[in-house]
């Protein structure tokens, strides 16, 4: 464990052990810059299903089950394949999985679009997961390797990008959507298709990188060992239970919630979840940099407890304060994400691509798991019951404490 190692350097940028000086001492801005941007066409494409929910559900006369069960199918696709295409590409990096796995996505949305049933429906959303899952394992590890060493700092620019791509998708959607119909989900094929291109350019960048020689890696700090990678990836994954649990109930139910509790139109609904989805975005932003500074695990602390009396709160105010209180359990909650990333992957070292399908997966998983869950709960006690439910989810942050120290 504590002797030298050889590695393609196409994987060097994947290890937290690795010298800033190995992989290039700055950001590669310009596919930093690329790789957020194909997120946030991606992740506006995955939003635009989300925000869909309230029209789809009123053409096709859908129960709030079976819009978990929508969200279910294309999160659970997602989350299924990501670990596996994450580890296979550990040892075989496939980059080309970046534009074929938006082709798929391409493919989803024209399919969604022209949906004439549910079950249609379902296989849309299956094909619109499958090309989710090629994308955040190849696309996470290429954000690395341009990293220059600032691993919280290029994970949280990659995952910011996402997340505005989420908080356009709703504003999208309640200016296309919303007013036009299903068939009008296939102007976003447009999206998918620059998204290819992007991935395209970046998969060039990608292959000329990885044919550099072999560079020689010494560990930084002592690993842990096996009871401790063991108890730290059980803590993580309670955390993230607690974390996309709670997004899950807020990004796929916001809406609903303030239409049944304050009377609102659906159009000004989803401005109010565009409010919740920008915060998160900077939240996402800010929680990478600080990190790399303070730590990982002060970032965990923060995001959780810090967001929790909010989230208490949340179900009891009026109008404005719960708007202010949605942003402020986006904005604080979020920061969590990029530094849960890049902990888990100096947990495991040398395996960034299954570390961050494991990730995303568990993400898109919980989440759909979630969504699922949240509908047949809202159904059979009301969305209002569901969100007091919901507000305790923060406090199991305090799992943070039992998380083994690594050296960030």
């Amino acid at each position: 464990m504590n002797k030298n190692i050889h590695i393609p350097e196409s994987n060097s940028a994947t290890s937290p052990q690795i010298d800033a000086t190995q992989t290039g001492s700055t950001l590669i801005l310009p596919i930093i810059g690329a790789v957020a941007f194909a997120h946030l066409l991606n992740d506006s494409i995955q939003a635009i299903v989300t925000a869909s929910y309230p029209m789809l559900k009123a053409e096709f006369a859908l129960s709030f089950t079976q819009i978990g069960w929508i969200a279910m199918i294309y999160q659970l696709t997602a989350s299924l394949l990501q670990p596996w295409i994450g580890l296979y590409t550990d040892k075989h990096p496939k980059p080309y999985l970046l534009p074929v796995g938006m082709v798929m996505t391409f493919m989803g949305i024209g399919l969604m679009s022209v949906a004439p049933s549910f079950n249609v429906l379902l296989v849309s959303a299956a094909m619109i997961g499958v090309g989710s899952s090629t994308f955040h394992p190849e696309a996470s590890r290429i954000a690395r390797m341009a990293s220059g060493g600032k691993f919280g700092t290029a994970q949280s620019a990659f995952q910011v990008g996402g997340n505005t791509g989420s908080a356009i998708g709703p504003l999208l959607a309640a200016a296309i959507i919303i007013p036009y119909g299903q068939h009008s989900i296939g102007w976003f094929m447009l999206s998918a298709a620059l998204a290819v291109w992007v991935l395209w350019r970046v998969t060039q960048w990608s292959l000329k990188h990885s044919a550099s020689k072999k560079v020689t890696i010494t560990p930084i700090h002592q690993r842990m060992s096996r009871s401790q990678i063991i108890r730290a990836l059980g803590i993580i994954g309670i955390l993230m239970f607690a974390k996309f649990i709670y997004i899950a109930s807020i990004s796929n139910y916001f809406t609903f919630y303030l239409i049944e509790r304050f009377q609102l139109s659906v159009q000004t609904s989803q401005l109010f979840l565009f409010a919740f989805l920008g915060a998160v975005a900077v939240g996402t932003f800010v929680g990478g940099p600080v990190g790399d500074k303070i730590g990982r695990k002060a970032v965990v602390w923060v995001s959780f407890l810090g967001a929790a009396p909010f989230a208490l709160m949340l179900p009891y105010v009026g109008l404005f304060w719960t708007a202010v209180f949605v942003m402020m359990v986006g904005l604080i909650m979020s920061s969590a994400f990029s530094a849960l990333v890049v902990y888990a992957q100096e947990v495991l070292p040398g395996r960034v691509g299954m570390v961050a399908g494991i990730m995303f997966g568990l993400m898109f998983g919980i989440g759909g798991l979630g969504a699922a869950g949240i509908g047949h709960l809202a159904d059979s006690h009301g969305i209002v019951w569901v969100y007091k439910l919901c507000s305790y989810l923060p406090l199991l942050g305090l799992m943070t404490a039992l998380l083994p120290k690594t050296h960030r």
